[in-house]
């Protein structure tokens, strides 16, 4: 039977693509990744991540990243009425990489609050047949969505450095990084916009545009 375990990484950030990620392996080479003892990727540091994901690609049969650009992510969010918003865009991009992994089973991390509505979305698109296993937290209950999350972290982790070497420090992405914040409030002031690897769409951004305007952005 092949397995295949989908997981994302960067969902709530502010900065960087959103980064859908997702694995395949048989029942043979499976105990080999259990020996890996692989967990949630926010559980481990950048350092074990990257180590893991060598072995991860080395023991698995097929894996598949895709980074959504903050573009598309600002687009469904914003239509939300007619695109569904955030939560359609990632099951769309899962149910990509299932029809190019092409499973038996394939277990996914919801990040949708109704898991059937999850899976019903993923299930619009999929055109292969598969079972599909959706649930809250998978990425702590089953080792092979543990694996797509630590694969999908290290490519968003990976993109934010790139734009680091451009921009300089930006930080995680995230608004509850000092380091984001102010990055974001200097660009802001700099350019009186920001650059397209922000989301605009999110809350805070139009709070700190709109703080902008009206001369109040010393409140971030």
């Amino acid at each position: 039977m092949l397995m295949a375990g989908l997981d994302d990484a960067g969902r709530g950030a502010a900065i960087g693509p959103l980064a859908v990620a997702g694995v395949l392996i048989d029942e043979e080479r499976y105990p080999k990744l259990l020996e890996l003892r692989v967990k949630d990727s926010k559980l481990l540091t950048p350092e074990k991540r990257r180590e893991l994901e060598v072995k991860i690609k080395r023991i698995t049969l097929k894996h598949q990243v895709l980074l959504i650009a903050p573009a598309k992510v600002d687009y469904f969010v914003s239509r939300k009425p007619e695109t569904g918003g955030l939560n359609r865009l990632e099951a769309y991009a899962m149910a990509e990489i299932i029809d190019l992994l092409r499973p038996d089973v394939a277990y996914v991390d919801a990040s949708d609050i109704s898991t059937e509505r999850f899976k019903r979305y993923i299930a619009e698109k999929v055109g292969s047949k598969v079972k599909l296993v959706v649930e809250h937290k998978a990425d702590s209950k089953y080792p092979i969505v543990s694996a797509a999350s630590i694969l999908a972290k290290v490519a968003r982790d990976a993109a934010i450095e790139d734009l680091k070497r451009k921009y300089g420090d930006l930080g995680s992405g995230y608004m509850a990084d000092p380091k984001t914040v102010r990055f974001l409030r200097e660009y802001l002031i700099r350019k009186g916009g920001f650059p397209d690897f922000v989301r605009t769409s999110w809350k805070p951004i139009k709070r700190m545009l709109e703080a902008s305007r009206n001369s109040t952005l010393d409140r971030f």
